[in-house]
């Protein structure tokens, strides 16, 4: 089984950085995606930014050049790194990771969301 641990989110005033970590235990054989969605209440989840195993990266337009998605795969933990925040990035930040356990089973799993409040 695979599983999915958050942490880093918290409230900071407009400007400031925050970093967001996502770490996946479990019996995994290899993480092929990670990634990083965010959603507000009564919204569509938005997605804000991917990578792949390779380090291929994807963001959305409204963080490009203030937020860098990385990752770790010998601790299969994907990180985000949040600057110069706007009262606009205020979300639950969801982690979601996609690959392949070692019965060879796929998984896709998401994580229980960190909430991240950014004051004016």
């Amino acid at each position: 089984q695979v599983q999915l641990v958050e942490s880093g989110g918290g409230l900071v005033q407009a400007g400031g950085s925050l970093r967001l970590s996502c770490a996946a235990s479990g019996s995994i054989l290899r993480i092929n995606y990670m990634g990083w969605y965010r959603q507000a209440p009564g919204k569509q989840r938005e997605l804000v930014a991917t990578i792949t195993s390779g380090g291929n990266s994807n963001y959305a337009d409204s963080v490009k050049g203030r937020f860098t998605i990385s990752r770790d795969n010998a601790r299969n933990t994907v990180y985000l790194q949040m600057n110069s925040l706007k009262p606009e990035d205020t979300d639950v930040y969801c982690c979601y990771a996609r690959g392949l356990a070692n019965d060879y089973r796929t998984f896709d799993l998401w994580g229980q969301g960190t909430q991240v409040t950014v004051s004016s």
